[in-house]
């Protein structure tokens, strides 16, 4: 999913706002949505109370979801009076300073951020988490056309398979940004509306629902606009519980399915040489033919793509260049980073060797 800050200061986030590892459990449908549906009369007297009192944003998205969606204003106002600002939260996304280019030259920054990801511990509990769940994975490659190690590699990236899915009740984190940060306040207005929608839809308390800093739920740490559109009941319980790993492995599949993902399609492939004066990023378009011109050689085929994406890696002494194919492209829909989608390809083909060697 898009994430809101670097991908390297969000797994920071998320593993200190998180526990060592624990049992995950799902969360209980059978708790009632504080918020939910009934209220026929209306006076639209407030009575919220609690850090959001008097809060003219909250006030008004209370009216919004009574009026749009017919919601239970006392109960609604209920929910949000037992609901926190967040102080910590607000400073965090405020602290985006310009990201560390480091000295000249190659540094080893991707080398860096390799390391975080991709170690023998993690890529065995990625064996172990692709053992237990193949019939899930199996089934989201036949449905969706997206191969294992690409949802592996997802899951592991974002919550190191379920270990570390945030410990933040995401109504507090939704609701802070929603109503006392100016800059991105309407799109987490959006976001926790859906989510109450979901909350209400799934039979959920939203105040036992639980994941990062910015709102993120589950396995893949989908945001709620990104269930609303994506999410799906892989394990057909009636509920699309994004807490449950077979639910979190087919919404993922959906997901890079629904973002163009080929079927059978290579990510990236390697090119000897070096283009320093091209511009690179997962973002750039160009024709391989002016690539190989330029002076790059790929190490394998590259098909028959009609535009590529020059991918650069900073390996500390020398930059290692790629021809990114449309696969790759779609792995950073998911986050919009250069090593964020790397790392993700290269873990899941850690595992998938590492499984297939054991």
């Amino acid at each position: 999913m898009r994430s809101l800050l670097t991908p390297l200061l969000i797994t920071l986030l998320l593993a200190a706002c998180s526990s060592a590892p624990q049992q995950v459990t799902s969360p209980d449908h059978g708790n009632p949505f504080s918020g939910g549906t009934g209220s026929v009369q209306d006076n639209g007297v407030s009575l919220l109370s609690g850090d959001f009192a008097g809060n003219s944003a909250a006030q008004a998205f209370v009216t919004k979801m009574v009026n749009e969606h017919v919601f239970d204003r006392v109960q609604l106002e209920g929910t949000l009076s037992a609901t926190r600002r967040l102080d910590w939260v607000l400073d965090y996304m405020e602290r985006q300073a310009p990201s560390y280019q480091g000295p000249p030259g190659p540094n080893g920054a991707w080398l860096r951020y390799r390391k975080k990801f991709i170690t023998p511990d993690n890529v065995q509990n990625g064996v172990q988490f692709w053992n237990q769940y193949q019939e899930a994975l199996d089934r989201a490659w036949q449905t969706y056309g997206v191969p294992p190690e690409i949802i592996v590699g997802i899951i592991g990236v974002e919550t190191r398979w379920g270990r570390v899915m945030g410990k933040t009740r995401i109504v507090d984190a939704l609701a802070t940004l929603a109503f006392d940060y100016p800059r991105r306040g309407k799109y987490f207005a959006s976001e926790l509306e859906t989510f109450l929608l979901m909350a209400r839809k799934e039979g959920d308390n939203v105040l036992d629902l639980r994941g990062s800093f910015a709102g993120a739920m589950g396995y893949g740490q989908f945001m709620p606009s990104s269930y609303q559109q994506y999410a799906v009941d892989f394990n057909h319980d009636g509920h699309v519980n994004l807490w449950d790993p077979i639910d979190a492995i087919g919404s993922v599949a959906h997901y890079f399915s629904a973002h163009g993902w080929q079927p059978g399609g290579a990510v990236a492939i390697a090119a000897s040489g070096q283009v320093p004066r091209l511009v690179s990023g997962f973002n750039t378009r160009y024709l391989p033919a002016s690539l190989i011109a330029a002076g790059l050689t790929p190490q394998g085929s590259l098909g028959d793509v009609k535009q590529v994406s020059l991918i650069k890696l900073d390996m500390g002494d020398y930059y290692q260049y790629w021809f990114g194919l449309p696969n790759f492209y779609v792995i950073t829909r998911y986050n919009h980073n250069t090593h964020y989608a790397m790392a993700v390809w290269q873990l899941g083909l850690a595992v998938r060797a590492a499984r297939n060697a054991g």
